[in-house]
């Protein structure tokens, strides 16, 4: 399908990804969970139907995550502005996902590729959304893409996704709603999404950090529990 699939990341070094996870991990365990998170994210997007794939990326990304991706320096400017520029990396229908949802698999995305695999007159949306349990967004699909549709969005606000959703609408566009997912930022997030994609490479991971922790005496279950409480976009 002539479908474009573009990943916006950044570079899993220890200190600058993922900070929200220490503690109760460190900034090694914390850039390494990311890390793995990343790759588990490219390997699905490699199994998914697309006649590009890109690798939107902040620093330098590792030989294997790079493979099967064209990959593209982020542009300056806040999210919503690197976010728009990938935009004019695509001529057709575009998906921009995120490095935070190790749990992706492609049935979550199925919607929209149903939707999408049927020629432009039958396809039923021009848009589609995948909200984050945080308030934000884990996937953005448009069918004709267009940065102005995501400038001057406000990220990282439990707003973010409600925003996006009403700029799309208010753009004139029919949006689907893909399924909430959990944006992989603390701990309790990482054992939340680790439970949805069990046996993978993040789910291990998970699993191993956890044993460690409470093996040391972390009460892993109460950080769990102390998860902070989350608003879903609509």
């Amino acid at each position: 399908m002539n479908l474009t699939i573009a990943v916006i990341a950044k570079e899993c070094s220890p200190g600058m990804v993922k900070t929200r996870l220490t503690p109760p991990l460190t900034p090694e365990q914390a850039a390494a969970l990311a890390q793995t998170s990343l790759s588990q994210t490219l390997e699905t997007v490699r199994s998914l139907p697309a006649a590009r794939r890109l690798l939107v990326f902040d620093g330098t990304p590792l030989q294997g995550d790079a493979a099967g991706f064209e990959v593209f320096a982020q542009s300056t400017g806040g999210l919503d502005e690197r976010l728009a520029a990938i935009c004019s990396l695509a001529s057709g229908p575009l998906l921009i996902l995120g490095m935070d949802t190790p749990q992706l698999c492609r049935d979550q995305l199925a919607p929209l590729l149903a939707d999408w695999a049927a020629p432009a007159a039958v396809a039923l949306r021009r848009a589609w959304l995948g909200p984050a349990s945080d308030g934000g967004f884990w996937a953005l699909g448009l069918y004709r893409p267009d940065g102005g549709l995501l400038r001057g969005v406000e990220m990282s606000t439990p707003q973010t996704g409600a925003h996006q959703l009403d700029r799309l609408t208010r753009g004139g566009l029919d949006v689907g709603l893909l399924p909430v997912l959990t944006d992989v930022d603390h701990f309790a997030d990482a054992l939340a999404a680790a439970q949805r994609c069990s046996g993978t490479p993040f789910a291990c991971a998970v699993e191993r950090l956890a044993t460690g922790l409470q093996a040391a005496g972390a009460p892993v279950e109460a950080l769990s529990a102390a998860a902070p409480t989350r608003r879903t976009a609509p």
